[in-house]
């Protein structure tokens, strides 16, 4: 199988644009048309991956987290970064990451997370804004279903829960053709007026090449009039953390349990257990303190995520308790997910898990 079908495949569902700013998402190391005899899944790609990958076969690692954030200016192997790249390429093995763009889909890391705890009633906790745009043609009527039809395979008026979403106005359109047209309806050098549907659809960014070309290919007329305009409303089922219900609400010190337990923490930093009983849950995948406000404002009894800083916890100020489980805690199952995604779609292909712990943190008890 080509390296770009499996890639191509991941992107269709955490695309490359919903990642953060800093992130490294995607391919790092491999040529999109080598072809993958196997793949390994892991959370980190350090040097004892690398060297599973290679005693097993494998020449794709698949992994959470970037090996290469910052750009590299030189790669002479004096870093572990440095040498998992160097060691990558010397063995001719792809390194693909799927980072903050698998954490913002309603379906990746933090559903994983609500899963585990019995959550139900999940919505992504702060949904992101830039990711959608809306479509604006006229379109005769007689035409118009066709074009709708089309745009909407294209991946065009998906809102929520509901495809096949557009709004449509009748009206008329007037043109008139130079003696070089060649006009579907109408005659050259003579306004025409024509009865038409104004056609609108939000599409997701990243669709709007495959959009543009279904609007040409299915709209009757030689030239195509439309608009795009860019909206702010933001993408409800992608976006950072999530939110959700426990079936039955619950004493503190019984879910902190419960959390220790489900998620293999070895030990929970948490704020002070004020007597409120948890019923409404926040949580995080990795370094989760900047949503600490959305949770509040959320409503969340509690907030499961990792790195607080030792003066960001004051900020919980009882209204919630702040449940930090470990970086690696909160994104340890991330590995099984992905072997899932990728297992569903290519039943035949060669992929396994990592046997490696690549938790840099170690605990004294």
């Amino acid at each position: 199988m080509k390296l770009a079908e499996i890639t191509n495949y991941l992107e269709s569902i955490a695309p490359l644009n919903y990642q953060e700013d800093y992130d490294n998402s995607g391919l790092i190391v491999g040529d999109p048309n080598m072809e993958i005899r196997a793949a390994l899944v892991a959370l980190d790609c350090v040097e004892k991956i690398v060297d599973e990958a290679i005693s097993t076969g494998c020449n794709l690692i698949i992994t959470h987290h970037p090996i290469v954030f910052k750009g590299l200016k030189k790669l002479n192997g004096k870093n572990y970064v440095e040498r998992v790249v160097l060691k990558a390429i010397k063995n001719n093995i792809a390194l693909y990451a799927i980072h903050t763009n698998l954490d913002s889909i309603h379906t990746g890391v933090n559903a994983r997370i609500c899963e585990r705890l019995g959550l139900t009633g999940t919505k992504v906790l702060s949904p992101k804004a830039g990711l959608l745009k809306k479509l604006v043609t006229y379109c005769p009527q007689a035409q118009a279903e066709q074009l709708r039809s089309a745009l909407f395979y294209a991946g065009a008026g998906n809102i929520g829960n509901y495809s096949e979403c557009s709004f449509n106005a009748d009206g008329i359109g007037t043109f008139k053709g130079n003696e070089d047209a060649d006009p579907f309806v109408g005659e050259k050098g003579v306004r025409h007026r024509e009865a038409e549907v104004r056609i609108e659809m939000v599409y997701p960014t990243q669709a709007e090449r495959k959009i543009l070309v279904a609007l040409f290919e299915n709209h009757p007329y030689e030239e195509v009039a439309y608009d795009i305009y860019k909206i702010e409303n933001k993408h409800q089922l992608v976006g950072s953390g999530m939110v959700g219900w426990l079936e039955y609400d619950m004493d503190a010190y019984d879910f902190l349990h419960l959390v220790k337990d489900r998620m293999q923490a070895k030990v929970i930093r948490h704020t002070d257990v004020t007597g409120k009983r948890i019923k409404k849950v926040a949580v995080c995948g990795g370094s989760g303190s900047f949503l600490l406000k959305e949770a509040i404002a959320a409503g969340a009894d509690a907030f499961i995520t990792a790195d607080f800083k030792y003066h960001e916890f004051f900020d919980a100020e009882e209204k919630l308790i702040i449940a930090d489980i470990g970086h690696f805690e909160t994104e340890q199952f991330t590995s099984n997910l992905l072997l899932e995604i990728i297992q569903k779609k290519f039943t035949n292909f060669a992929i396994r898990l990592t046997e490696q712990n690549t938790n840099p943190i170690n605990y004294l008890f």
